[in-house]
């Protein structure tokens, strides 16, 4: 077995663990910093809107002996507006201006003709209105609305209203930073930028619900136990389902990071980069909010319930009784019913103490 896989196991069977509830403040605040960021960047920068949603102009010609940056400088000169222009197959060139009418378009036309040396007639000019961005745009936005309320339904028939509002919170995070991603590195904003937006929303509730199922298997009767608290056991489904997120999520990066890194930056393929930087950033941004926002903030929740904080008094005063006694709780004999499998991990890194023979109970269901 890989020594991932093995931590994987050990993990699972909680001989191993990292406290993901116990600094969820630390999670909070670098969430909070990342979302203000974002946000920041947006307000300051803006999105860098594209030309389906602008409207502007795309200008195609022949082979041409002009290099890209030569054709950018004419055309952004021509245009006095910033132009994105890019190689095609046979030597051509396709150049993209946006906010750009039938008049101006026109005299660009002319203008590239004699830059590029290139006949009039052979340069081929398509304009492009905003509406049908627009239209787009609007469309996405009443779907995500739609999306996240049957998100929010669905959840909470399913597990509960408390889970229902993490997932929430965790899918408005991802969006908030892979929005605000965009806005600070001025990447341009199309149609394939939303598509990828709205896919990876999918992806991030996915990798929640993986969490929030184990947890609610664990937790189904918790309150007949006195061992562990809800905040312990939602530790031990974060890490019982650790190693499988980062498998996940990297196998699910790696043909993402292609298109990004070497499709669109190596190989220049820039439009690859319109819908591989938002799977990438939203990829990412939902594996972390799954593990360290969603379920920390579920525990959270639970935790104000009158029945866990009770389940809390009783298990800190069964462990304060034990600690009076000189053992542990777990080698004090326990009147509940409640699995050995459900034990949290240990609350750090590392092997967790096992009780010395001939005291406490064998592993197993207590007859």
């Amino acid at each position: 077995m890989s020594r991932l896989g093995s931590l994987g196991a050990r993990l699972y069977r909680g001989e191993v663990g990292y406290d993901f509830i116990g600094k969820r403040k630390i999670w909070y605040g670098i969430s909070i910093l990342i979302t203000i960021t974002a946000i920041v960047g947006l307000a300051v920068s803006g999105l860098n809107m594209g030309i389906e949603f602008k409207g502007g102009a795309v200008f195609t010609t022949p082979k041409t002996s002009v290099s890209v940056s030569q054709a950018e400088d004419f055309a952004t000169k021509a245009s006095g507006h910033q132009a994105i222009v890019q190689k095609l197959g046979k030597g051509g060139l396709r150049i993209q201006i946006s906010e750009v009418d039938t008049a101006k378009s026109d005299q660009i036309k002319h203008q590239l003709s004699e830059d590029l040396n290139v006949p009039t007639e052979k340069i081929a000019a398509d304009l492009v209105g905003p509406s049908w961005g627009e239209q787009i745009a609007n469309k996405a936005w009443t779907g995500l609305g739609i999306f996240m309320v049957l998100v929010v339904i669905y959840l909470a028939i399913a597990f509960e209203w408390r889970m229902a509002i993490a997932a929430l919170v965790a899918l408005i995070h991802d969006i908030t930073i892979t929005v605000g991603i965009y806005a600070l590195v001025g990447f341009e904003v199309t149609p394939g930028t939303v598509i990828g937006l709205l896919t990876i929303l999918g992806y991030s509730l996915y990798d929640t619900v993986v969490v929030f199922d184990s947890l609610r298997e664990s937790t189904g009767d918790i309150t007949k136990q006195t061992r562990w608290t809800y905040s312990e056991i939602a530790n031990r489904s974060i890490n019982g389902t650790l190693v499988r997120s980062i498998n996940t999520t990297v196998v699910a990066l790696l043909p993402v990071a292609g298109l990004l890194f070497i499709g669109g930056g190596v190989l220049g393929a820039g439009m690859l980069n319109d819908i591989s930087l938002s799977l990438f950033v939203g990829l990412a941004a939902g594996a972390y909010s799954s593990i360290f926002i969603a379920t920390p903030l579920v525990a959270d929740l639970k935790e104000r319930d009158p029945q866990m904080k009770a389940l809390k008094k009783r298990v800190l005063a069964k462990r304060a009784a034990a600690a009076a006694k000189g053992e542990t709780a777990e080698d004090e004999p326990s009147d509940d019913d409640f699995p050995e499998d459900a034990a949290p991990a240990a609350a750090v890194v590392g092997q967790r103490q096992q009780p010395p023979r001939g005291h406490g109970r064998t592993s197993g269901k207590r007859r």
